[in-house]
């Protein structure tokens, strides 16, 4: 396909009507099943996570979207994982999908063998395996030679930081350091070498853990350079929480639109108030510039494109700033109410600052956005 022909399918980029179906009928779950009512539950400390909510994600078939009908997955491909990503950030729904869906699963659809994808893939697709990836283990930048836990003879020995929903998986994905350099491998949680505590975040209706390994047997994933390939999945996985964050972004502006429509002060509404008005004008804009980036970012995962890390980041980093910018001055719209427990401002808030931090902070994608740029286009 010459270069003007490309440009024009990338510009003239949507979702299919069957990706769309897939979209609303995730919404319609979500509403009934796994609304702002649950995820207050979850906060308030009366259940884990969306416990039931996560079953009928697996009876529906929405976990195994992109895993392929030969280990048990619908097969949908990644543009409808996309827009379920983006209407559980829009209920800021309280389950473990993105650890699960986002990361592990993609990690054994990376780089697992047969064997594997035929032993794990069918139980990730009902829901009946909960997984996640277990990588960070200090303070700041994440390197290749911050990895200390060490893999031998089939067992594993170190301790990961804030591993997301670290104490309700069954299975992580780990990276560690081999013989050849670093490697992905699995992990049964449930073994009695397997030490877990849960650690407080800013969002607690997302589950998150410290996680210590005490030669805890594990199998290899994949035999290429495991740092590599965790860049792959940070790539991919970039994606569709940014989709989760456009998703909470037009909730947050929506919430803040619609009261700024219905709040009287001085007899009018206080939508009608010019400072208010450029604040949800400043919303929306940013919230539009995300979008914008994560159609395209959608588009380059279902194609596998090269310039997939250059979309990644750039979808990454402007979904981050739109979803804290919309969260935040949500709050402000809604004035002093916005601050209380009653109003679920906080919801959006808590969860915009906890995804920000996921993959990495906003500032390492940013870089990673710099680096992935063509040559001659950074001065």
């Amino acid at each position: 396909m010459d270069d003007s022909r490309l440009a024009r399918k990338i510009l003239n980029f949507d979702f299919s009507d069957d990706e769309k179906l897939v979209r609303d009928q995730a919404a319609r779950f979500l509403n009934e099943q796994c609304d702002r009512r649950v995820a207050r539950r979850v906060l308030e400390g009366e259940q884990p996570y969306a416990v039931q909510a996560w079953k009928g994600l697996g009876e529906m078939g929405l976990l195994a979207t992109t895993i392929p009908e030969a280990y048990g997955g619908a097969d949908a491909g990644y543009p409808a994982l996309c827009l379920i990503a983006e209407q559980l950030g829009a209920h800021v729904a309280a389950t473990p999908f993105s650890s699960s869906v986002y990361l592990a699963t993609e990690a054994i659809l990376m780089s697992g063998c047969d064997e594997q994808k035929q032993a794990w893939l069918p139980k990730l697709a009902t829901g009946e395996m909960i997984g996640t990836l277990a990588v960070v283990e200090g303070r700041g930048v994440l390197t290749a030679e911050s990895i200390g836990a060490q893999v031998a003879n089939g067992a594993l020995t170190g301790k990961k930081l804030i591993v997301p929903d670290g104490t309700i998986a069954d299975t992580a994905i780990v990276l560690a350091r081999g013989n050849e350099g670093l490697e992905l491998c699995v992990a049964d949680l449930s073994h009695d070498s397997v030490a877990r505590d849960v650690v407080e975040t800013v969002d607690p209706t997302r589950n998150s853990a410290t996680i210590s390994f005490n030669a805890t047997p594990v199998e290899p994933l994949g035999d290429g350079d495991g740092w590599q390939t965790l860049q792959r999945i940070y790539d991919r996985a970039a994606v569709l929480f940014a989709f989760e964050q456009i998703g909470g972004a037009q909730s947050a502006l929506d919430m803040a639109v619609a009261y700024a429509q219905e709040r009287f002060a001085f007899g009018r509404p206080i939508g009608s108030f010019q400072a208010l008005k450029h604040m949800m004008a400043d919303m929306y804009v940013a919230l539009k510039l995300a979008e914008s980036n994560c159609y395209y970012a959608a588009w380059a995962l279902a194609s596998d494109a090269e310039d997939l890390p250059l979309a990644a980041a750039t979808a990454r980093v402007s979904a981050t700033q739109a979803y804290q910018l919309c969260s935040r001055d949500n709050i402000q719209v809604h004035g002093g109410m916005g601050f209380t427990w009653e109003f679920d401002c906080h919801l959006y808030y808590r969860r915009s600052n906890y995804l920000a931090l996921q993959l990495g902070g906003l500032t390492e994608w940013e870089n990673k956005l710099v680096d992935a740029l063509p040559v001659g286009l950074v001065a």
